[in-house]
């Protein structure tokens, strides 16, 4: 493809993703970025606009995720990166399960024992339980 692994190295401490290590690899998301910015100011309601970016963004996502499977980890790097993606999704399962119960009864008290709250914050705990159980299930059948 069109970026090097060598290029980049995994994002430790500010999301995920990979940050640029070399110069090549700061080329490279310039080469991403001027684009964009150059042809969302020239003509920014364009059709033709909106196809460019949605193209360039295609092919871009899809080198990224090249690039993100080339990256060699060692076992230790692994088992780090595991760790902290299980701690992420304690947090954000946390932080979603507040939200779930503080809109909850955000609703009751202001529509009397009416329940309102967002269906998509029920729907991402729902999906983490079911992603949760099914790599429970297929890794006791691959054991």
């Amino acid at each position: 493809m069109i970026g090097n692994p060598k290029w980049f190295s995994r994002r430790k401490y500010t999301g995920w993703g990979f940050t640029p290590k070399t110069w090549q690899g700061w080329v490279y998301i310039a080469v991403i970025m001027l684009p964009i910015a150059i042809v969302a100011s020239v003509n920014p309601e364009g059709t033709w606009t909106s196809v460019f970016l949605i193209i360039w963004a295609l092919v871009f996502a899809v080198d990224f995720i090249h690039i993100m499977v080339g990256m060699r980890k060692d076992e230790r790097e692994r088992i780090h990166e595991a760790i902290a993606e299980r701690n992420a999704l304690w947090a954000i399962l946390a932080v979603l399960i507040f939200a779930l119960a503080y809109q909850t009864a955000s609703g009751i008290a202001a529509h009397a024992l009416t329940p309102t709250f967002d269906p998509f914050i029920l729907a991402a705990i729902i999906a983490a339980v079911i992603a949760k159980a099914a790599t429970n299930i297929y890794l006791d059948r691959k054991n």
